[in-house]
């Protein structure tokens, strides 16, 4: 949770988590956190107007504006299980300002949540005596891991939803006019409540929408000989769809698109909806697919049997320049070719071997068949396969030619994000194919 506290003309940002670890984490030279620019932002405002703390309760206490920006994972238990965002850390928060609070705030909703969930928040208020000392505003968070400080220096819109009430909309200007100091009122947009948490859960599903309909036309591409890039190009330039998003891959992960969508088909659901919640879950479908259509793939290639065959996985983390693992492609991947009796190698540069394992087995589990490399070339050395599955530049640069002689004949590359230069590695001997491109007939 973050707790900002104004105070005019300046503003001090005070960071407050129960986590002692963390904010330790936050307070050192290493940050919880590898996101470009990050560090900088960090050292250059910490403990000038930029503090991390674990006194939650002074920091509610002294604010002006409390920014509740707190993990909303997909329930995994009783109603809505599989589907519905798990509010309970929404709710405690929610608990304990209306607890400690001596004077009225603004209650900020940075999380991804569902649509009406500041109705539970106001609620909780009111029954614990705070009715009318408080006002919820929606601001939900639209940057990008990857680009994070600079879509928050330089962002596409901030958008700001609150009551259509004379208190709402003072408190939607109080904190327009913070947004105002760096990012031009034009680009500050306000709605009520409700438009502004559904617009993040929608805007996610479009992007989603966006790649898992590229990602189901690159199976068509390699049925029928057509190249995926060029398809995206030629429909990328017409302006009604433009070229964002449109880049086949092994699959869309990280902590926003998949649980974004889930909770919107839940939603859709609960409110009598069926045949709108089964078009947004068919994006998830299609994402789970992709993911399966990869390793089934590489299998097949192999004389459809991996068993005891080296397979060097490039990158684990989502995307490139981030350390975020969640929903990660590479996670299925692997645990696919496990099952496949595959011995795996796993080289990322930003995660570790510990949280490399744990994702892919679960905490405390182990399987000789899954390793992690200190570097690529040794993840290659000996491998039937190499599975580029995260877009990290280094590999665009790595010495193929060295990878190729160290590789088990006949060595294959498989590539998931389609970064790599295919003709030239197949000059090189390699077999390789991308996502949406067929490989050359012999």
């Amino acid at each position: 949770m973050a707790v900002i506290a104004l105070k005019s003309p300046d503003i001090e940002v005070r960071v407050v988590d129960m986590n002692e670890k963390r904010i330790a984490e936050w307070n050192s030279d290493t940050l919880p956190v590898y996101e470009p620019g990050l560090d900088e932002v960090v050292r250059t405002a910490r403990g000038r107007n930029l503090f991390f703390s674990t006194d939650v309760d002074g920091g509610i206490r002294e604010a002006d504006i409390i920014f509740v920006a707190v993990n909303t994972p997909t329930k995994m238990y009783g109603v809505g299980a599989g589907k519905a965002a798990d509010l309970r850390y929404i709710e405690a928060v929610a608990r304990k300002i209306a607890q400690v609070a001596t004077g009225p705030k603004i209650i900020v909703e940075k999380s991804t949540i569902p649509v009406k969930t500041s109705e539970t928040i106001k609620d909780i208020l009111a029954a614990n005596g705070q009715a009318g000392r408080m006002q919820v505003l929606s601001n939900p968070e639209f940057l990008a891991e990857g680009t994070a400080v600079a879509d928050l220096f330089a962002p596409d819109r901030v958008l700001i939803g609150g009551e259509r009430t004379p208190e709402g909309q003072k408190a939607v200007e109080t904190l327009a006019s913070v947004y105002a100091r760096w990012v031009p009122r034009e680009r500050i947009i306000t709605t009520n409540l409700w438009s502004a948490e559904l617009s993040k859960l929608v805007a996610n599903a479009f992007l989603a929408q966006r790649i898992s309909s590229i990602n189901s036309v690159s199976a068509l591409c390699e049925a029928t000989g057509a190249d995926v890039d060029e398809v995206a190009h030629a429909i990328g330039r017409d302006s009604r769809i433009g070229p964002k998003f449109l880049k086949a891959s092994v699959g869309f992960g990280g902590s926003c698109f998949q649980k974004d969508i889930l909770n919107l088909v839940y939603l859709c659901q609960r409110f009598g909806l069926p045949e709108v919640a089964a078009y947004w879950e068919s994006v998830v479908k299609m994402n789970d697919w992709q993911k399966a259509r990869f390793s089934s793939r590489i299998v097949s290639t192999l004389y459809n049997s991996a068993a005891d065959k080296r397979i060097a996985v490039l990158g684990f983390a989502f995307k490139k320049d981030t350390n975020d693992t969640r929903e990660t492609a590479a996670i299925n991947i692997c645990r696919d070719l496990l099952a496949e009796q595959a011995h795996v190698v796993v080289y990322d540069p930003r995660v570790s071997e510990a949280w490399i394992r744990q994702e892919v087995l679960g905490a405390g589990v182990e399987n000789a068949r899954l390793t992690v490399a200190k570097d690529p070339y040794e993840a290659a050395r000996g491998a039937h396969v190499l599975a580029v599955v995260t877009e990290w530049d280094e590999f665009k640069g790595l010495d193929y030619t060295r990878i190729h002689e160290s590789m088990a004949k006949p060595a294959h590359v498989f590539d998931g994000r389609n970064i790599l230069d295919l003709p030239k590695l197949r000059a090189i001997g390699f077999r390789a194919q991308g996502i949406g491109k067929q490989e050359p007939q012999a």
